[in-house]
């Protein structure tokens, strides 16, 4: 996919620890940009299976990519 057909931007805020997690992976994985990287896991996420939904009611800060910041209760 070229860059011309991505129109659409996505802007997240991140913990410190979790980029770090990121960053770490998108090198392991010698993924040429933290946006592709960072496209590459959604892609694993959204095609996984076997998780539950998400509980009603549950904050966007008790979504986290490190344990440690799941843990924070950050909002």
């Amino acid at each position: 996919m070229s860059r011309e057909e991505r129109d659409v931007r996505l802007q997240i805020m991140l913990q410190p620890q979790e980029l770090k997690a990121i960053e770490e992976w998108r090198f392991d994985k010698r993924m040429p940009s933290r946006a592709s990287a960072v496209r590459e896991l959604l892609r694993r996420g959204l095609a996984a299976e076997g998780f539950d939904l998400a509980p009603d009611g549950k904050q966007s800060g008790a979504f986290g990519v490190t344990e440690d910041a799941k843990n924070t209760g950050k909002k």
